[in-house]
């Protein structure tokens, strides 16, 4: 039976934007590989860590939510381990609350991002409308004048 996970892990930040990728790309194909399946996956960039880790004071974090098999998790971490890359990480599984919680936050997510798209317009009205406003009292001074 699968169960489901989230796995947070913090990348040295000497890698380039093509280099993270690829040490992305390599967890997620070893998630496709053993037979679990990814749910999410978020990148959350560059941070600043809250202490050194490594003599390292920042580094990229990324989030990966996964279904899979309980055995993987070891050998997924074993994997963290070996990568030279990754400088700390934390796999977590979820009950079913937690799963709830991450949906709904995904939602909200998503929700924010669109939420900019439709608001600009309305601005960009409202500041015609003004521009109009504006325009008829500069009309009405010429008038009088």
């Amino acid at each position: 039976m699968l169960k489901q996970y989230e796995t947070v892990f913090i990348a040295t930040p000497v890698l380039s934007e093509q280099q993270m990728k690829e040490a992305v790309a390599k967890y997620i194909q070893l998630i496709k590989d053993n037979g679990g399946e990814v749910v999410y996956e978020e990148d959350w960039g560059l941070r600043q860590l809250a202490y050194p880790i490594q003599h390292k004071t920042s580094g990229f974090y990324y989030l990966i939510e996964f279904r899979a098999n309980p055995e993987f998790v070891d050998v997924l971490e074993t994997q963290y381990h070996r990568d030279e890359r990754i400088i700390r990480f934390l796999t977590v599984a979820l009950d079913k609350d937690a799963v709830a919680y991450a949906e709904h936050r995904r939602e909200n997510r998503k929700k924010k991002a669109e939420a900019p798209v439709e608001a600009a317009p309305v601005k960009a009205k409202a500041k015609l409308q003004d521009d109009d406003v504006d325009d008829e009292e500069e009309e009405a001074n010429e008038d009088n004048a």
